[in-house]
């Protein structure tokens, strides 16, 4: 599409509809989060098979999110809006209707699948929508509509539980989203322009493959792997999984150097500063991935708050991190450098000791006004993290790997997600079933102040200072494609 000089007559419609589908994906994490001891309840779900239907969701996102990039940058950026919402909504309604875990998992995978086909075309089509001049003030909207609905998603979810309308209980989290789906399909049909990349590279179906087989033969077993009683095919799919990474870097390093599209720019890893960034990234979303999960089943089991009452509690936890985001923006980049991101781990290291223990000594009865400072410390330390650790990690890489190195961080957040709900559930429920909820929730609080150990010393690997630039697309399909893809926070 050739750019207009003063961008697209619709550009701010468009640019809502962009903004309509974040909020759907962002929603839809924290809100089944909330949800999901009512979908255990109701369904009778196991807990590998509660784990199952919320990291399901961030598996085959990842597992798609690349090659969804590349698909609308191929094949055009309006079409694959189109169709990722259409299928999200048909995939919600169909977990609305679920009568078993298995289906329901089955439908969070198809829409974490769909998610991937929409969510990578938004940022590209921005950029094709507006001038230049006013790309600032159009990516300045994602911060405040991110953050509003990090901080709003587990109250929606805990009241659309708690409402139960017509009897729907949680079903009603998932009936709200067909409805958004097709008006802002029907909206991008109408008036969205068709874009696509000028120079994008074929989809790599080997690499996406190999792809899916290292991420589903690690998070199966770790889902589980503990209600199997850790049999020895467990351990063989974990030992698979690194033979699948291995043979996709392979097949990778093969294509780059055939000069033929390739799922992961290899040369990426080559810098020290992007391969320990990408560690941070894994090490930090599968930490409060995790962490976020057990808080909400140790409210609501444990010290039996209402879903409502639940996400009310969470509120502080999402607030903090607002503010930790304006904080870094403002002040702390600019000034420490990657020092920031230090200071981010040692908040969340203190937040993450406080809050253990307040639990550990109220145990049962703590009640949300005691929890409300450890969570606003230890949110602000993952607002100032989520903020800016992106541009710090790309700062390591050159300007044509960019593109490829920004979608395996994106790709790499979900995968994260994913492992963290498989690997800290599956601590905390072990322990639980032995020790009770004080002892599991202070188990995976234990874990996240190991997170933080770590981020805190893999900082010192990522440049001085962050990547100048602007924010653009998400998952690099080309060299040409645009860097980055805000956080989500599910």
């Amino acid at each position: 599409m050739a750019q207009l000089d003063g961008g697209h007559p619709r550009r701010w419609a468009v640019l809502a509809l962009v903004l309509a589908a974040e909020c759907m994906d962002l929603l839809d994490g924290s809100i089944v989060n909330v949800a999901a001891p009512a979908i255990r309840t109701q369904l009778h779900a196991s807990t590998a098979a509660l784990q199952w239907i919320i990291s399901g969701y961030a598996l085959a996102f990842a597992i798609g999110l690349i090659t969804g990039a590349r698909l609308g940058d191929r094949y055009g950026r309006k079409r694959l809006f189109v169709i990722g919402s259409a299928g999200f909504a048909a995939a919600s309604l169909a977990a609305a209707l679920a009568i078993n875990p298995a289906m329901l998992t089955s439908c969070r995978l198809v829409q974490g699948g769909a998610a991937a086909l929409l969510i990578p075309q938004g940022l590209g089509i921005i950029r094709e929508v507006f001038a230049p001049a006013d790309l600032g003030r159009a990516f300045a909207f994602f911060g405040p509509v991110i953050g509003l609905s990090a901080v709003l998603g587990p109250i929606i979810g805990g009241a659309l539980v708690s409402l139960d309308a017509f009897g729907t209980g949680w079903r009603l989290i998932f009936l709200v989203n067909p409805p958004l789906s097709i008006a802002a399909a029907l909206g991008a049909a109408a008036i969205m322009p068709e874009s696509r990349a000028p120079r994008a590279p074929r989809a790599d179906w080997v690499g996406t493959g190999l792809g899916a087989a290292a991420m589903g033969l690690l998070v199966y077993p770790l889902i589980q792997g503990r209600e199997e009683g850790w049999p020895a095919g467990a351990y063989l799919m974990m030992a698979a999984s690194v033979l699948a990474a291995g043979l996709l870097a392979a097949w990778s390093r093969r294509q780059g150097q055939r000069a033929r599209g390739t799922l992961i720019e290899t040369s990426v890893f080559r810098h020290r500063g992007y391969s320990a960034g990408l560690v941070c990234v894994l090490v930090f979303f599968a930490g409060m991935a995790g962490t976020l999960l057990t808080l909400t089943v140790f409210l609501q089991f444990g010290e039996h708050f209402s879903a409502v009452h639940a996400g009310l509690t969470l509120a502080p936890f999402a607030a903090g991190s607002a503010v930790g985001a304006v904080l870094a923006a403002a002040v702390l980049v600019s000034r420490l450098g990657r020092g920031a991101l230090q200071v981010a781990a040692a908040l969340i290291a203190g937040g993450a000791w406080w809050l253990r223990d307040v639990i550990v000594t109220h145990g049962l009865t703590t009640g949300s006004a005691e929890l409300i400072p450890a969570q606003l410390v230890l949110g602000a330390g993952i607002g100032i993290l989520i903020s800016s650790l992106f541009d710090f990690i790309l700062a390591s890489v050159s300007d044509h790997e960019v593109g490829s190195a920004s979608g395996v961080l994106n790709a790499s957040q979900q995968l994260a997600s994913a492992i963290g709900v498989a690997a800290i559930g599956t601590v905390f429920f072990s322990t639980l079933s032995r020790h009770g909820f004080v002892a599991a929730i202070g188990q995976s609080l234990e874990i996240q102040l190991g997170v933080a150990a770590a981020l805190f010393v893999l900082a010192l690997a990522l440049p001085r200072r962050p990547r100048a630039t602007e924010p653009t697309e998400n998952a690099g399909a080309a060299a040409d494609s645009a860097p980055c893809e805000p956080f989500q926070v599910a």
